[in-house]
């Protein structure tokens, strides 16, 4: 699944308000059943990349918390999770073509942003299947590359453009331009 827009997360959430909402963060490591949905933001990005190229894109952030002494046996229902975000929607509209990433760390796994690369019904459950995010250079998105080409230049550096040198003449040291009679006047 490629970087899942909000509209399309939350349509598939819709579809099966009746199962229970479960999230891998890893292989064989879930998000304890005691999770709490704490926030939701939306965050518009406006960077400059590598190469002097303006990006701009949006965000939501799902940040998941897991209590260190709660324990239940089961996991909130996708209804409870889509009410959660209903009163989110009816204070900050989100973005439906915003990108999804989904936050959460426990005492065993650093608290990062990660994305769902899944969405998978097995049986009474809807599992959200969160990979790590990558980095990635912008420049070799838009077909360049990263590093130095074979001439020694940079890649991501910005295009210079060669304008013409401009001489500076100091009009104090020219030879009686502008003295009485000098015919500059």
């Amino acid at each position: 699944m490629e970087n899942l827009k909000w509209g399309l997360f939350k349509q598939q959430l819709q579809a099966k308000p009746e199962l229970i909402l479960q999230f891998q963060y890893a292989e064989d490591q879930w998000v304890d059943a005691s999770y709490h949905i704490t926030e939701i933001k939306q965050s518009p990005i406006t960077s400059v990349d590598c190469g002097g190229v303006m990006n701009k894109w949006t965000e939501i952030i799902v940040q998941l918390w897991e209590p260190q002494h709660e324990q239940q046996e089961r996991a909130m229902t996708v209804g409870k999770a889509l009410s959660i975000i209903d009163l989110v929607e009816k204070a900050l509209p989100l973005d439906v073509d915003a990108m999804v990433k989904i936050e959460f760390g426990n005492t065993r796994f650093d608290t990062r942003q990660m994305l769902p690369k899944d969405i998978i019904v097995s049986g009474d459950n809807l599992i959200i299947d969160l990979r790590p995010d990558a980095v990635q250079c912008k420049a070799i998105e838009r077909g360049g590359s990263c590093g130095t080409n074979d001439k020694g230049e940079e890649c991501c550096t910005p295009a210079v453009d060669v304008k013409p040198k401009i001489q500076m003449l100091n009009l104090a040291e020219t030879a009686a331009c502008c003295t009485p009679g000098g015919g500059c006047c």
